[in-house]
Protein backbone atom coordinates (compact mmCIF):
# COMPACT_ATOMS: atom_id res chain seq x y z
CA UNK A 1 0.00 0.00 0.00
CA UNK A 2 2.82 2.44 0.74
CA UNK A 3 4.06 1.79 -2.98
CA UNK A 4 0.72 3.28 -4.22
CA UNK A 5 0.43 6.96 -4.92
CA UNK A 6 -2.25 8.55 -3.53
CA UNK A 7 -4.67 11.10 -5.21
CA UNK A 8 -5.25 14.71 -4.48
CA UNK A 9 -8.06 16.32 -4.78
CA UNK A 10 -6.85 19.54 -6.54
CA UNK A 11 -5.64 17.27 -9.67
CA UNK A 12 -9.10 16.08 -10.83
CA UNK A 13 -10.83 17.88 -13.84
CA UNK A 14 -14.40 16.32 -12.70
CA UNK A 15 -15.44 15.62 -9.55
CA UNK A 16 -18.30 14.12 -7.75
CA UNK A 17 -19.19 14.61 -4.41
CA UNK A 18 -22.01 12.67 -2.76
CA UNK A 19 -23.25 14.32 0.80
CA UNK A 20 -25.58 12.40 2.93
CA UNK A 21 -28.57 13.43 4.56
CA UNK A 22 -27.36 13.55 8.26
CA UNK A 23 -24.99 16.07 6.74
CA UNK A 24 -27.43 18.66 4.80
CA UNK A 25 -30.46 18.23 7.41
CA UNK A 26 -30.63 18.62 11.28
CA UNK A 27 -32.35 14.96 11.93
CA UNK A 28 -34.00 15.96 15.37
CA UNK A 29 -35.19 19.43 13.83
CA UNK A 30 -35.41 18.26 10.36
CA UNK A 31 -34.03 21.61 8.81
CA UNK A 32 -31.63 22.67 6.46
CA UNK A 33 -27.95 22.73 8.29
CA UNK A 34 -27.43 26.57 6.63
CA UNK A 35 -23.86 26.73 7.52
CA UNK A 36 -22.73 23.67 7.00
CA UNK A 37 -24.31 23.92 3.24
CA UNK A 38 -23.16 27.55 3.05
CA UNK A 39 -19.29 26.12 3.30
CA UNK A 40 -19.58 23.17 1.12
CA UNK A 41 -21.24 25.51 -1.49
CA UNK A 42 -17.77 27.60 -0.98
CA UNK A 43 -15.59 24.88 -0.89
CA UNK A 44 -17.34 23.98 -4.58
CA UNK A 45 -16.98 27.73 -5.64
CA UNK A 46 -13.01 27.15 -4.75
CA UNK A 47 -12.98 24.42 -7.47
CA UNK A 48 -14.81 25.87 -10.02
CA UNK A 49 -12.32 28.47 -9.69
CA UNK A 50 -9.35 26.63 -10.61
CA UNK A 51 -11.47 24.46 -12.86
CA UNK A 52 -12.78 21.57 -11.60
CA UNK A 53 -16.47 20.62 -12.34
CA UNK A 54 -18.31 19.36 -9.84
CA UNK A 55 -21.38 17.40 -9.34
CA UNK A 56 -23.01 16.99 -6.36
CA UNK A 57 -25.27 14.02 -5.34
CA UNK A 58 -27.37 15.67 -2.04
CA UNK A 59 -29.54 13.62 -0.01
CA UNK A 60 -31.96 14.85 2.32
CA UNK A 61 -35.27 15.33 0.47
CA UNK A 62 -36.73 12.98 2.96
CA UNK A 63 -35.23 13.97 6.20
CA UNK A 64 -36.30 17.91 5.50
CA UNK A 65 -40.22 17.17 4.83
CA UNK A 66 -40.95 13.67 7.49
CA UNK A 67 -41.42 15.92 10.27
CA UNK A 68 -43.51 18.25 8.18
CA UNK A 69 -45.89 15.21 7.37
CA UNK A 70 -45.93 14.03 10.81
CA UNK A 71 -44.18 10.48 9.69
CA UNK A 72 -42.39 9.11 13.01
CA UNK A 73 -41.75 5.78 11.15
CA UNK A 74 -41.39 2.63 12.51
CA UNK A 75 -39.30 1.08 15.50
CA UNK A 76 -36.28 2.03 13.78
CA UNK A 77 -37.20 5.20 12.53
CA UNK A 78 -38.05 3.58 8.95
CA UNK A 79 -40.82 4.98 6.60
CA UNK A 80 -43.05 2.84 4.58
CA UNK A 81 -42.29 3.38 0.65
CA UNK A 82 -45.53 5.82 0.41
CA UNK A 83 -44.70 7.91 3.48
CA UNK A 84 -41.04 7.93 1.52
CA UNK A 85 -42.42 8.82 -1.79
CA UNK A 86 -44.33 11.88 -0.07
CA UNK A 87 -41.75 12.97 1.77
CA UNK A 88 -39.51 13.14 -1.05
CA UNK A 89 -42.03 15.19 -2.84
CA UNK A 90 -42.14 17.63 -0.29
CA UNK A 91 -38.85 17.52 0.92
CA UNK A 92 -36.97 17.45 -2.73
CA UNK A 93 -38.37 21.58 -3.28
CA UNK A 94 -36.60 22.60 0.11
CA UNK A 95 -33.53 20.38 -0.85
CA UNK A 96 -33.48 22.20 -4.49
CA UNK A 97 -33.36 25.44 -2.47
CA UNK A 98 -31.15 25.14 0.11
CA UNK A 99 -28.67 24.26 -2.88
CA UNK A 100 -29.90 27.29 -5.00
CA UNK A 101 -29.61 29.69 -1.86
CA UNK A 102 -26.01 28.28 -1.09
CA UNK A 103 -25.00 28.36 -4.70
CA UNK A 104 -26.00 31.47 -5.32
CA UNK A 105 -24.52 33.06 -2.68
CA UNK A 106 -20.88 32.49 -4.98
CA UNK A 107 -22.20 33.31 -7.92
CA UNK A 108 -23.13 29.48 -9.14
CA UNK A 109 -26.47 28.44 -10.17
CA UNK A 110 -27.85 25.21 -9.45
CA UNK A 111 -29.48 22.66 -11.46
CA UNK A 112 -31.79 19.50 -10.21
CA UNK A 113 -32.13 16.64 -11.75
CA UNK A 114 -33.84 13.38 -10.08
CA UNK A 115 -32.52 10.37 -11.52
CA UNK A 116 -33.66 6.17 -11.13
CA UNK A 117 -32.52 2.72 -11.95
CA UNK A 118 -33.53 3.51 -15.62
CA UNK A 119 -31.70 6.29 -16.21
CA UNK A 120 -28.36 5.15 -15.70
CA UNK A 121 -28.96 1.17 -17.33
CA UNK A 122 -31.43 2.15 -20.45
CA UNK A 123 -29.39 3.40 -23.16
CA UNK A 124 -31.56 6.05 -24.78
CA UNK A 125 -31.94 7.39 -21.35
CA UNK A 126 -28.89 6.98 -20.08
CA UNK A 127 -27.23 8.96 -23.15
CA UNK A 128 -30.41 11.91 -22.17
CA UNK A 129 -28.83 11.86 -18.82
CA UNK A 130 -25.30 12.47 -20.10
CA UNK A 131 -26.08 14.97 -22.46
CA UNK A 132 -28.15 16.88 -19.88
CA UNK A 133 -25.64 17.18 -17.04
CA UNK A 134 -22.83 18.09 -19.57
CA UNK A 135 -24.61 20.89 -21.31
CA UNK A 136 -25.20 21.99 -17.72
CA UNK A 137 -21.49 21.31 -16.72
CA UNK A 138 -20.71 23.36 -20.14
CA UNK A 139 -22.74 26.40 -19.37
CA UNK A 140 -20.95 26.75 -15.92
CA UNK A 141 -23.55 25.24 -13.94
CA UNK A 142 -23.51 23.03 -10.77
CA UNK A 143 -25.56 20.09 -11.02
CA UNK A 144 -27.39 18.49 -7.89
CA UNK A 145 -28.47 14.96 -8.20
CA UNK A 146 -31.18 13.01 -6.02
CA UNK A 147 -33.28 9.84 -7.03
CA UNK A 148 -36.39 10.16 -8.08
CA UNK A 149 -37.41 8.93 -4.47
CA UNK A 150 -41.24 9.54 -4.81
CA UNK A 151 -41.80 7.62 -8.06
CA UNK A 152 -39.13 4.94 -7.71
CA UNK A 153 -40.44 1.61 -5.94
CA UNK A 154 -38.06 -1.61 -4.96
CA UNK A 155 -37.68 -2.81 -8.54
CA UNK A 156 -36.58 0.31 -10.09
CA UNK A 157 -34.34 1.96 -7.10
CA UNK A 158 -30.32 2.15 -6.91
CA UNK A 159 -31.39 2.02 -3.46
CA UNK A 160 -28.60 4.92 -1.95
CA UNK A 161 -27.12 7.55 -2.64
CA UNK A 162 -23.61 6.69 -2.57
CA UNK A 163 -24.11 3.89 -5.87
CA UNK A 164 -26.15 6.58 -7.61
CA UNK A 165 -22.97 9.14 -7.25
CA UNK A 166 -20.69 6.44 -8.39
CA UNK A 167 -22.98 5.72 -11.35
CA UNK A 168 -22.85 9.04 -11.77
CA UNK A 169 -19.42 9.32 -11.43
CA UNK A 170 -19.10 6.49 -14.28
CA UNK A 171 -21.21 8.00 -16.44
CA UNK A 172 -19.77 11.46 -16.92
CA UNK A 173 -15.95 10.08 -16.73
CA UNK A 174 -15.35 11.77 -13.57
CA UNK A 175 -11.80 11.47 -12.19
CA UNK A 176 -12.76 11.18 -8.65
CA UNK A 177 -15.70 10.90 -6.35
CA UNK A 178 -16.23 11.89 -2.71
CA UNK A 179 -18.05 9.75 -0.50
CA UNK A 180 -18.41 12.64 2.50
CA UNK A 181 -19.46 10.11 6.05
CA UNK A 182 -19.17 10.96 9.63
CA UNK A 183 -16.14 8.86 9.64
CA UNK A 184 -12.52 9.05 7.87
CA UNK A 185 -12.78 6.37 6.51
CA UNK A 186 -11.99 2.83 6.23
CA UNK A 187 -10.64 0.63 9.26
CA UNK A 188 -9.89 -2.66 9.44
CA UNK A 189 -12.57 -3.28 11.74
CA UNK A 190 -15.46 -1.10 13.68
CA UNK A 191 -13.47 1.45 15.59
CA UNK A 192 -16.83 1.68 17.58
CA UNK A 193 -16.31 -1.77 18.87
CA UNK A 194 -12.75 -2.65 18.43
CA UNK A 195 -10.11 0.03 19.98
CA UNK A 196 -7.52 -1.14 18.19
CA UNK A 197 -9.27 -1.09 14.76
CA UNK A 198 -6.47 0.59 12.35
CA UNK A 199 -7.28 3.34 9.73
CA UNK A 200 -6.84 2.06 5.72
CA UNK A 201 -5.70 5.31 3.78
CA UNK A 202 -5.30 3.85 0.66
CA UNK A 203 -6.64 0.38 -1.11
CA UNK A 204 -5.87 -0.29 -4.31
CA UNK A 205 -8.22 -3.01 -4.87
CA UNK A 206 -11.24 -4.04 -3.34
CA UNK A 207 -10.68 -8.00 -2.23
CA UNK A 208 -12.76 -9.83 0.02
CA UNK A 209 -10.30 -8.63 3.04
CA UNK A 210 -11.20 -5.47 2.39
CA UNK A 211 -15.05 -5.55 2.41
CA UNK A 212 -14.60 -8.07 5.09
CA UNK A 213 -13.15 -4.99 6.86
CA UNK A 214 -17.00 -3.16 6.16
CA UNK A 215 -18.42 -5.51 8.57
CA UNK A 216 -22.53 -5.09 8.65
CA UNK A 217 -24.48 -2.50 7.33
CA UNK A 218 -23.77 0.39 10.00
CA UNK A 219 -20.12 -0.95 10.71
CA UNK A 220 -17.37 1.13 9.66
CA UNK A 221 -18.94 4.61 10.37
CA UNK A 222 -22.64 5.13 8.95
CA UNK A 223 -23.69 8.27 8.78
CA UNK A 224 -25.38 8.73 12.29
CA UNK A 225 -29.17 8.73 12.61
CA UNK A 226 -29.27 6.94 8.93
CA UNK A 227 -32.21 4.66 10.33
CA UNK A 228 -34.16 7.93 10.23
CA UNK A 229 -33.01 9.86 7.20
CA UNK A 230 -30.33 7.50 5.11
CA UNK A 231 -29.59 4.52 4.14
CA UNK A 232 -26.10 4.26 3.34
CA UNK A 233 -23.84 2.56 5.55
CA UNK A 234 -20.10 1.71 4.97
CA UNK A 235 -20.76 -1.86 2.79
CA UNK A 236 -22.78 0.84 0.12
CA UNK A 237 -19.83 2.40 0.08
CA UNK A 238 -17.19 -0.34 -0.75
CA UNK A 239 -20.27 -1.25 -3.20
CA UNK A 240 -19.99 2.39 -5.12
CA UNK A 241 -16.11 2.39 -4.72
CA UNK A 242 -16.30 -1.23 -6.68
CA UNK A 243 -18.43 0.67 -9.62
CA UNK A 244 -16.73 4.01 -9.54
CA UNK A 245 -13.28 2.42 -9.27
CA UNK A 246 -13.81 -0.16 -12.04
CA UNK A 247 -14.33 3.05 -14.70
CA UNK A 248 -11.49 4.45 -13.84
CA UNK A 249 -12.31 6.80 -11.18
CA UNK A 250 -10.67 7.27 -7.86
CA UNK A 251 -12.91 6.83 -4.93
CA UNK A 252 -12.09 9.07 -1.23
CA UNK A 253 -14.35 7.85 1.94
CA UNK A 254 -13.81 10.88 4.07
CA UNK A 255 -15.40 12.82 6.76
CA UNK A 256 -18.11 15.76 5.97
CA UNK A 257 -19.28 16.79 9.67
CA UNK A 258 -16.88 19.50 10.07
CA UNK A 259 -17.21 22.76 7.62
CA UNK A 260 -15.56 22.89 4.36
CA UNK A 261 -14.79 19.10 3.93
CA UNK A 262 -13.33 19.08 0.56
CA UNK A 263 -10.93 21.96 1.13
CA UNK A 264 -9.94 19.91 4.34
CA UNK A 265 -9.45 16.54 2.16
CA UNK A 266 -7.29 18.60 -0.52
CA UNK A 267 -4.99 19.97 2.27
CA UNK A 268 -4.38 16.39 3.57
CA UNK A 269 -7.04 15.68 6.04
CA UNK A 270 -7.71 11.91 6.81
CA UNK A 271 -9.61 9.83 4.35
CA UNK A 272 -9.80 6.56 2.73
CA UNK A 273 -8.76 6.55 -1.15
CA UNK A 274 -9.43 3.53 -3.17
CA UNK A 275 -7.33 3.79 -6.28
CA UNK A 276 -9.07 3.44 -9.96
CA UNK A 277 -8.76 0.76 -12.07
CA UNK A 278 -5.93 1.33 -14.44
CA UNK A 279 -7.73 0.00 -17.62
CA UNK A 280 -11.29 1.31 -16.31
CA UNK A 281 -11.75 4.33 -17.86
CA UNK A 282 -11.21 2.35 -21.75
CA UNK A 283 -13.90 -0.64 -20.33
CA UNK A 284 -16.59 1.45 -22.16
CA UNK A 285 -13.98 1.60 -25.23
CA UNK A 286 -14.13 -1.89 -25.36
CA UNK A 287 -17.64 -2.51 -24.62
CA UNK A 288 -18.48 -0.27 -27.49
CA UNK A 289 -15.95 -1.66 -29.91
CA UNK A 290 -16.52 -5.80 -29.16
CA UNK A 291 -19.46 -6.13 -27.20
CA UNK A 292 -22.34 -4.81 -29.12
CA UNK A 293 -23.83 -5.74 -32.60
CA UNK A 294 -23.74 -2.86 -35.17
CA UNK A 295 -27.07 -2.02 -36.62
CA UNK A 296 -26.03 0.16 -39.14
CA UNK A 297 -23.39 2.41 -40.57
CA UNK A 298 -22.37 6.02 -41.16
CA UNK A 299 -20.08 6.34 -44.13
CA UNK A 300 -17.87 9.51 -44.20
CA UNK A 301 -15.01 11.26 -46.18
CA UNK A 302 -11.29 11.64 -45.77
CA UNK A 303 -11.42 14.17 -43.35
CA UNK A 304 -13.57 12.78 -40.76
CA UNK A 305 -11.63 9.52 -41.03
CA UNK A 306 -8.25 12.06 -39.66
CA UNK A 307 -10.00 14.01 -37.65
CA UNK A 308 -11.49 10.41 -35.99
CA UNK A 309 -7.95 8.77 -35.59
CA UNK A 310 -6.95 12.23 -34.02
CA UNK A 311 -9.24 11.67 -31.24
CA UNK A 312 -12.10 14.07 -32.78
CA UNK A 313 -16.01 13.47 -32.85
CA UNK A 314 -17.41 12.80 -35.84
CA UNK A 315 -19.66 15.82 -37.38
CA UNK A 316 -22.83 15.71 -39.69
CA UNK A 317 -20.31 17.87 -42.27
CA UNK A 318 -18.07 14.33 -42.70
CA UNK A 319 -20.84 11.54 -43.27
CA UNK A 320 -21.75 10.72 -47.08
CA UNK A 321 -24.01 8.07 -46.37
CA UNK A 322 -26.27 6.68 -43.68
CA UNK A 323 -26.70 2.54 -44.16
CA UNK A 324 -29.52 0.87 -42.42
CA UNK A 325 -32.09 1.23 -39.57
CA UNK A 326 -31.48 2.06 -35.89
CA UNK A 327 -32.41 4.34 -33.63
CA UNK A 328 -30.83 6.87 -31.26
CA UNK A 329 -27.87 5.65 -28.84
CA UNK A 330 -28.00 2.32 -31.18
CA UNK A 331 -24.34 1.03 -31.96
CA UNK A 332 -23.00 1.83 -35.76
CA UNK A 333 -20.07 1.37 -37.41
CA UNK A 334 -17.82 4.22 -38.99
CA UNK A 335 -17.00 3.43 -42.69
CA UNK A 336 -14.13 5.25 -44.48
CA UNK A 337 -14.34 6.05 -48.32
CA UNK A 338 -12.38 3.20 -48.99
CA UNK A 339 -14.50 0.66 -47.44
CA UNK A 340 -13.02 -0.14 -44.47
CA UNK A 341 -14.50 -0.23 -40.71
CA UNK A 342 -12.30 1.41 -38.66
CA UNK A 343 -14.21 2.73 -35.80
CA UNK A 344 -17.76 1.83 -34.21
CA UNK A 345 -19.76 4.13 -32.42
CA UNK A 346 -23.34 5.06 -30.24
CA UNK A 347 -25.27 7.06 -33.00
CA UNK A 348 -26.50 10.32 -31.49
CA UNK A 349 -29.36 10.30 -33.85
CA UNK A 350 -31.64 7.70 -35.27
CA UNK A 351 -31.00 6.68 -39.14
CA UNK A 352 -33.76 8.36 -40.27
CA UNK A 353 -32.47 12.08 -38.66
CA UNK A 354 -28.99 10.58 -39.65
CA UNK A 355 -29.62 11.49 -43.29
CA UNK A 356 -31.03 14.45 -43.46
CA UNK A 357 -28.32 16.03 -41.69
CA UNK A 358 -25.46 14.10 -43.26
CA UNK A 359 -23.51 16.34 -45.01
CA UNK A 360 -24.28 19.42 -43.12
CA UNK A 361 -22.70 21.49 -40.69
CA UNK A 362 -23.55 21.31 -37.57
CA UNK A 363 -25.60 25.26 -37.11
CA UNK A 364 -27.35 23.86 -39.53
CA UNK A 365 -29.45 21.27 -37.75
CA UNK A 366 -32.07 22.81 -36.00
CA UNK A 367 -33.32 24.53 -38.77
CA UNK A 368 -33.38 20.76 -40.98
CA UNK A 369 -34.93 19.08 -38.15
CA UNK A 370 -36.47 21.64 -36.34
CA UNK A 371 -34.57 20.92 -32.86
CA UNK A 372 -31.58 21.09 -31.59
CA UNK A 373 -29.90 17.66 -30.84
CA UNK A 374 -26.39 17.18 -30.39
CA UNK A 375 -23.45 18.71 -32.56
CA UNK A 376 -21.98 15.24 -33.23
CA UNK A 377 -23.26 12.23 -35.19
CA UNK A 378 -21.23 10.25 -32.74
CA UNK A 379 -19.69 12.42 -29.73
CA UNK A 380 -15.30 10.47 -28.81
CA UNK A 381 -16.43 9.47 -26.09
CA UNK A 382 -19.17 7.08 -27.69
CA UNK A 383 -16.35 5.86 -30.12
CA UNK A 384 -13.66 3.51 -30.59
CA UNK A 385 -11.35 3.03 -32.99
CA UNK A 386 -11.47 -1.10 -34.44
CA UNK A 387 -8.72 -0.98 -36.90
CA UNK A 388 -10.46 -3.13 -39.31
CA UNK A 389 -12.87 -3.87 -37.61
CA UNK A 390 -11.87 -7.54 -35.90
CA UNK A 391 -14.53 -7.16 -33.19
CA UNK A 392 -17.60 -6.59 -35.35
CA UNK A 393 -18.07 -10.60 -36.01
CA UNK A 394 -17.10 -11.30 -32.46
CA UNK A 395 -19.96 -8.72 -31.77
CA UNK A 396 -22.72 -11.07 -32.83
CA UNK A 397 -23.67 -9.26 -35.44
CA UNK A 398 -23.39 -8.82 -39.37
CA UNK A 399 -21.63 -5.03 -40.55
CA UNK A 400 -24.42 -3.19 -43.03
CA UNK A 401 -23.34 -3.62 -46.50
Amino acid sequence: MSAARVPVLGEARRLVVKIGSALVADGASGRVRTAWLDAMAGDIAGLRVRGIEVIAVSSGAIALARRTLGFRGGSRGRLRLEESQAAAAVGQIRLAQAWSEALSAHRLVAAQLLLTLGDTEDRRRYLNARATLATLIKAGAVPVINENDSVATSEIRIGDNDRLAARVAAMMGADQLVLLTDIDGLYTADPRKVGEAAHVPVVPAITPAIVAMAGGAMAGGAIAGEAASGVGGMRTKLAAARIATGAGCAVAIARGTEPAPLRALEAGGPCTWFLAVPEGAQARKRWIAGGLAPLGALVVDAGAVKALRAGGSLLPAGVRAVIGEFGRGDPVVVRGPDGEDFAKGLSAYGAEDARRIAGHRSAEIADILGWRGRDEMVHRDDLALVGALAGASGAGGKVPE
